[in-house]
């Protein structure tokens, strides 16, 4: 019975070390994509975490029209690495190519839930602090515009209010049923 616990608390452990790792990789890679601010304390820190495995890949894995492939690399590389561990602790193998896919679709279901839960921040502080500004609220709009800005030419504030963060999270979720979970799918029948 003591083996039990110490395999759950192994997965526990390699789920969140490797979870909060991606998660800072993650969100490196998508404010470099949205342009966001390189000097705000949070980038900058997220900068200092990352740059140990980045910095030498950078040299094999050259960016390619403005997006860091070398971080790309990185993120699937932890995922693939992740999932293989829990798979060992967990006394199961599978297939190489069905634990990328399952890498891929683990990932974009982080970037998913990622946007679902900073549009839900933006909606919520644009109630409670509107107009307010601090280093976080700058990187959650700078990340969140590029999803709302066509979510709000398609449907337009209506007497003052901004219903575009519905819309958006409508995609969302969609994206979920329609990409993430037939890609996961696709993984678990590769990986046997």
């Amino acid at each position: 019975m003591g083996g039990g616990y110490l395999g759950q608390a192994g997965l526990f452990l390699v789920e969140t070390v490797f979870g909060l790792y991606i998660l800072a990789v993650l969100l490196r890679f998508l404010f470099q994509l949205v342009r966001a601010d390189f000097y705000n304390p949070i980038s900058q820190f997220l900068v200092t975490v990352t740059n140990p495995p980045l910095r030498p890949l950078r040299r094999l894995v050259p960016g390619l029209w403005g997006v860091d492939l070398a971080a790309v690399v990185l993120l699937v590389a932890l995922s693939v690495l992740k999932i293989y561990l829990l798979l060992f602790l967990s006394g199961q193998a599978a297939h190489p190519a069905g634990v990328v896919v399952l890498a891929v679709a683990d990932l974009i279901s982080t970037v998913v839930w990622i946007f679902i839960i900073a549009v839900f921040i933006r909606v919520i502080l644009s109630w409670v602090n509107p107009g307010g500004y601090n280093p976080a609220l700058g990187l959650l709009y700078s990340l969140t515009e590029p999803l709302m800005r066509p979510a709000r030419r398609l449907l337009p504030p209506v007497g003052g209010l901004d219903l575009s963060p519905i819309v958006v999270f409508v995609l969302l979720y969609l994206s979920r049923f329609l990409i993430v979970a037939p890609l996961m799918d696709l993984g678990r029948v590769l990986a046997q």
